[in-house]
Order: structure tokens, then sequence, then C-alpha cells
């Protein structure tokens, strides 16, 4: 009889964005590269972490996983995609510092396992390790909210979206 009210909450959930590790949320105008805090790639966030264990974002599927493993594309359910990019300038690290978990066409959720990230690589490498979330299709977002910043868990909810 309210069948309706559940399938509701299921589609709400699906709009929630997770801090993908443990550590400290920060907005993407705080990461340390032009083209991600002016938003050139898209709105999204970032989360300084202090684990390598890096989970999935959202909710949805793995679209594509980058030959160089610094960066794995998704789509949420709502048609949203999302892309979740491993530190900063690491392209030039031809996947060294990340043992990817996934594979395409891989349904996810913010309990997968994504990636195990060598922080210490990156370090030593001088490379940022912000875990940066980019909405890279912003012309189907309807409204973004990053409802949380600083100390966060992984998986925990820090902001939500909508489709047009």
């Amino acid at each position: 009889m309210f069948g309706f009210l559940k399938k509701k909450d299921k589609a709400e959930k699906d709009y929630l964005l997770h801090a993908v590790a443990d550590g400290e949320a920060i907005e993407i105008t705080q990461v340390n590269d032009p083209v991600f805090s002016q938003k050139m790639m898209g709105d999204g966030y970032a989360v300084l972490p202090t684990s390598g264990d890096i989970y999935a974002p959202i909710k949805g599927k793995v679209l594509s996983v980058f030959p160089t493993k610094h960066a794995v594309g998704m789509k949420m359910d709502n048609g949203l995609e999302v892309l979740l990019h491993m530190g900063v300038d690491t392209v030039s690290l031809e996947g060294a510092p990340f043992e990817i978990k996934v594979k395409e066409g891989q349904s996810v959720d913010e309990h997968t396992l994504i990636a195990k990230v060598d922080l210490q690589a990156l370090k030593k490498a001088e490379k940022n390790n912000d875990m940066i979330v980019i909405l890279t299709n912003m012309d189907q977002v309807a409204s973004y909210e990053l409802s949380k910043t600083g100390s966060v868990t992984a998986g925990e909810v820090i902001g939500e979206v909508t489709a047009k």
C-alpha cells in the first residue's frame, strides 16, 4: 500500500554525494590547481585523505578507468556524470601509486572501494593528494550543494545533487 514511499526514498539516495576517504572535505575552489578550483571541468569538492582507501562518491556505474589510473569516470542513475580525479597533476606518474579496484560497467556505491592510493608515493613525487570529485555535465545539474566540509569519514553524506 505504501510502496511508493520506498521508491521515492531510494531515488533520493541516488543523488547523495559521499566523502571518498577519511580526511578533510574542502570546496573545489580550495583545490591547488586552477583547472579544478576555477571549475573549468565542473563543480564539486575534494577530500584531503588521511588513508589511501578511496571509495565511490556516488551510487551508479563506472563509465571509464583512465589508462594512467589517476581518474575514474562514473554515472549516477539520474544521468549525472562524476569524475573522481586522484591527486593533482598525477597523470605523469603513469599509474604507479594507484591500485584500481573496479572495472568499467561495474555498479558502485559509497561502500565500493575504487582504489588504493599510495599516499607516501604521492608525497615523494611532490604531488598534492586531493581526491577531487567533479560533476562534469553541469548543463544537466538542477542543483548542487556541498553540505559538509572539514573532518569526514569515508562514505559519509556530504552533499547532494539533482538533475534537470
